[in-house]
């Protein structure tokens, strides 16, 4: 019998040791990218901000690198039913309600003012108290000039961008705003009347159908809870006073062009290309200002999370994954 060696003995040792470690932290990596995985439930909290009620959803592991979802007209943080799910496996979730919108407070207009930069501003105290140090942000609609004002104060805690239908460019207005921006030249209440079908239930369906190639996609529970809020008393005044301050956020849009030109700030553009508010032009020159933007068009409409949520989810949560923690 041959006798073996102590170096043979402490060497076996060593490579057992070492196999034993590689095993363990294996297994440990992949417990963690379960963990990571795993279904993560959505919360319902309200919070008290400037003396205000704020109603908003948050998911996924506290840790984890975070989102904030800006929802638009007429909708709310429910347009983000089925993104927030796909997002939280690996991600923080947090989607307000704005004032005046969902299930947030909705003063009246003659106590509180209707304006973007005061939703700006309630975001900003938002994002404050709940201590959000760094984080991208998801826009759509007026959640873009919202969340674009948000940026260009904070661009230390913006890691990225995804703009879903969020217009920052002239060249995106379609003549759907003609209206509207007949309103702004002419702030009268005879051109203040006339745009009172804007809160109504057939333009609310107008923009959940229009562009979208099968309808039954829509579900309805989407635009009869927007109509519900829509319809609250003294809301069309609500409405009616942020129509008219829009026209700041486009007086605005060549600081968030140098915003974009100076940060070069990660974006993502998911844009649904039949939106008859948002024209793919808008998205596209984007790219002036941030070549290396990303652009995926969805051959769907305004609210592209009700047809194409699955795919939308898909590119954020990759994008996500190029962002720094």
């Amino acid at each position: 019998m041959k006798i073996i060696s102590r170096q043979f003995i402490a060497g076996l040792s060593v490579a057992l040791f070492t196999g034993t470690m590689t095993m363990a932290q294996s297994n440990q990596k992949l417990h963690s990218n379960n963990h990571i995985m795993e279904n993560y439930p959505i919360h319902y909290r309200n919070i008290k901000v400037n003396d205000l009620n704020l109603f908003y959803r948050e998911a996924g592991p506290a840790d984890a690198p975070t989102i904030l979802l800006l929802h638009g007209y007429p909708t709310s943080s429910h347009m983000f039913r089925n993104l927030i799910p796909i997002l939280s496996k690996k991600y923080h979730v947090i989607a307000p309600d704005l004032p005046g919108f969902g299930y947030s407070d909705a003063p009246d207009h003659n106590r509180f003012s209707y304006t973007f930069d005061n939703l700006a501003g309630t975001v900003q105290a938002f994002v404050d108290k709940l201590e959000m140090k760094r984080f991208a942000v998801y826009i759509f609609d007026y959640g873009a000039p919202v969340g674009l004002r948000l940026a260009m104060n904070n661009p230390e805690k913006i890691t990225g961008i995804v703009s879903q239908n969020g217009n920052a460019y002239e060249e995106g207005l379609s003549d759907q705003w003609n209206p509207i921006q007949k309103y702004w030249k002419d702030p009268s209440q005879a051109n203040r009347l006339a745009l009172k079908n804007f809160v109504s239930e057939e333009v609310t369906l107008f923009q959940y159908q229009h562009g979208v190639s099968d309808p039954s996609l829509i579900a309805p529970e989407a635009y009869t809870l927007d109509q519900k809020f829509l319809d609250r008393p003294g809301n069309i005044e609500i409405q009616l006073d942020l129509v008219k301050d829009y026209r700041t956020n486009v007086a605005l849009y060549p600081k968030f062009h140098e915003y974009f030109r100076k940060y070069q700030p990660k974006l993502l553009l998911v844009w649904g290309n039949k939106d008859p508010y948002f024209l793919p032009a808008g998205a596209e020159t984007y790219k002036k200002d941030v070549p290396d933007a990303k652009l995926k068009f969805y051959d769907t409409g305004h609210f592209a999370l009700e047809t194409n949520a699955a795919e939308i989810g898909a590119e954020i949560f990759e994008f996500m994954g190029t962002l720094p923690r």
